[in-house]
């Protein structure tokens, strides 16, 4: 991803008959940060990508490479496009073990990593943490955006895939629920080190996952891209972190019209200062 932005941005600034001093006029910054993202040397954060796309006049997805595809990414792409919540609208329970661990009393940066529709990613911003979101879903970001809209709240929403999305900034929050399993085994420990780099000291991560067990039958939706997690592999990636809660369950669920069982593991981890 980072070689193609650079690239985009290198594209769409001189298409724009703009100076790199320009654009960072435009933008606050020095010339230098835009240097460096043109030779892939960093990346913007994620709060600019608005008001760089606005800047040189593309879309957040194009500026990133995203092009249409023939094929859906995600099957929930065609449920996200009717009217209804698919996911209903009450917040993930998780959400208020945030609220509990870390309250807003201060300015805190939220990332949640595949928001769906966007109910918790509006849940949050209306309880006054300063959201991003992501997911690879078209209509879900619409959504969400305007879910967010409606209720007058800000969220920041872009497309991304979690496999090749990397932070560049550090949050406080990172929040996930319902989309680990989209993660290739290759891919997990870069992932991972990379999400715990850009953590604030005393941050959190809050995950879920399904996990696969030999007495529950696999889910009917039969996703393509989803892969299997184990017990236990998740909360190994943070062996180095305060571990608040690690828990797994079984629950009933009926999503597809077909009632059927997950094992889920979930997880709240917090960064501490190493000696």
């Amino acid at each position: 991803m980072k070689d193609t932005l650079a690239r985009n941005i290198n594209r769409y600034r001189k298409e724009k008959g703009l100076t790199q001093e320009e654009l960072a006029q435009i933008l606050g910054l020095t010339f230098q940060a835009v240097s460096k993202w043109e030779n892939a040397q960093t990346m913007p954060e994620i709060s600019l990508l608005p008001s760089l796309s606005t800047a040189l006049d593309v879309n957040i997805d194009k500026l990133l490479g995203y092009v249409s595809q023939d094929k859906l990414i995600t099957i929930y792409e065609e449920e996200y496009k009717t009217p209804d919540y698919y996911w209903g609208m009450e917040p993930n329970t998780a959400c208020y073990e945030v609220i509990r661990l870390m309250p807003p009393a201060k300015h805190l940066k939220l990332l949640d990593i595949g928001c769906g529709e966007g109910k918790d990613s509006v849940f949050f911003a209306r309880n006054g943490y300063d959201v991003t979101s992501i997911d690879i879903s078209d209509a879900g970001i619409e959504k969400t955006k305007k879910l967010a809209d409606k209720v007058g709240v800000p969220v920041k929403a872009f497309k991304a895939d979690v496999l090749d999305f990397r932070l560049q900034s550090n949050y406080d929050i990172l929040f996930s629920s319902g989309v680990l399993h989209y993660l290739k085994p290759d891919y997990r420990n870069d992932i991972f080190s990379n999400y715990k780099k850009f953590t604030n000291t005393n941050g959190l991560h809050v995950f879920n996952v399904f996990v696969n067990k030999p007495f529950i039958a696999p889910p009917p939706e039969k996703e393509p891209n989803a892969f299997k997690w184990h017990s236990g592999e998740l909360l190994a990636h943070y062996h180095d972190w305060l571990i608040k809660d690690s828990s797994e369950v079984i629950f009933d669920c009926n999503s597809s019209g077909i009632p059927h069982k997950h094992a889920m593991t979930k997880m709240i981890a917090q960064k501490k200062l190493a000696y």
